[in-house]
């Protein structure tokens, strides 16, 4: 099935189709030195196989359910210190988390791995909760988290855990630790080159750090943990281990979380951008555990070989996709048909 169109078709059809990914489509590192990976201080890889969706419309960019109102295409100069501007405010937010796990040993399945000790960072929002990593606490055992100028750890347990989008929501029962704490509010997707600073527990120190940088590319990414494909955000702030499940902040806004680097680069960090988190918080809200992220069910190629292009009788002007697979369990095996 190939779907098509002219350069004369309507705004909304033309951007639908070029800026929809269809399905999941692997991701080439490049060279085989460079890797993604997640950057709990000391973390593992659980795969889990999903989906991609992201809908890009004409006037806004969607992503889950959750729309922005800033063109995902636009590059803004901006003045570095207004992005800057605020952060101290929101350092009180952002805690150091203490995870001791025991992963599966797959080769000896009647047992697990001797327990470990990794740390994280992680950032807290409205309802008394606090936002990380999902591989910051994967397999744990039990968790600590530590405010921001204070020695004692407090005892915290899980919400929620979404391995496909790397995030997890944790919950601190003790009303001692809520005590004088600011609630970070989510921002937007940032512009390109637009300044932000990442702020977190990496390794090379016990107190708080902050990197600052600019957003340098947002696409879909291949993430580490959850081995799928969904929207991140490149920046060029350094992102180490420890960093992991803390805020990127833009003033006092959280415009995304980082998760992972590119091993064997340099200045290469990403991070999850606000409409996933809002859907991964909305979705716990509302069903009170992690419900996914939709597909189309379906997978593509696109349209640039001149063979498949003359099969199909596609006019030079025309662009668009061929459809080669529809899962039979998918709304949409009811609505396309060869």
């Amino acid at each position: 099935m190939i779907l098509s169109w002219s350069a004369a078709s309507a705004k909304v059809r033309r951007l639908s189709f070029s800026l929809l990914s269809l399905s999941r489509l692997p991701l080439s590192d490049g060279d085989a030195g460079c890797r993604r990976r997640s950057l709990s201080s000391s973390s593992s890889s659980d795969p889990y196989s999903y989906y991609l969706r992201h809908v890009a419309k004409a006037a806004n960019t969607t992503l889950g359910r959750f729309s922005t109102s800033r063109s995902l295409s636009s590059i803004a100069i901006v003045d570095e210190s207004a992005g800057y501007s605020g952060i101290e405010t929101a350092l009180d937010s952002v805690v150091k988390i203490f995870t001791v796990s025991s992963s599966p040993n797959y080769l000896l399945p009647w047992q697990n791995k001797p327990p470990r000790e990794t740390w994280g960072s992680g950032f807290v929002i409205p309802g008394k909760r606090i936002v990380t990593n999902a591989h910051v606490v994967a397999d744990h055992t039990f968790v600590l988290v530590r405010k921001h100028g204070s020695p004692t750890k407090y005892r915290a347990h899980i919400l929620s855990v979404g391995h496909e989008c790397d995030l997890a929501i944790l919950r601190v029962d003790s009303e001692e630790f809520w005590v004088g704490m600011n609630f970070l509010e989510l921002g937007d997707i940032p512009f390109l080159q637009e300044a932000i600073a990442v702020v977190g527990y990496p390794q090379g120190g016990d107190n708080i750090s902050i990197t600052k940088g600019v957003v340098s590319r947002v696409e879909p990414t291949q993430y580490a943990h959850g081995a799928t494909q969904l929207m991140a955000i490149q920046i060029d702030a350094a992102i180490n281990p420890g960093n992991s499940g803390g805020p990127a902040l833009m003033g006092d806004k959280v415009v995304g979380v980082a998760f992972q680097n590119l091993t064997g680069s340099e200045n290469i960090g990403y991070i999850i951008p606000v409409p996933v988190i809002k859907h991964f918080i909305s979705g716990v809200e509302e069903s009170g555990e992690y419900t996914g992220f939709s597909s189309l069910g379906l997978s593509c190629q696109p349209t640039e070989n001149p063979q498949l292009r003359s099969h199909f009788g596609m006019l030079p002007e025309m662009t668009g996709v061929l459809v080669n697979k529809i899962n039979p369990l998918s709304d949409a095996y009811t609505i396309l048909k060869k």
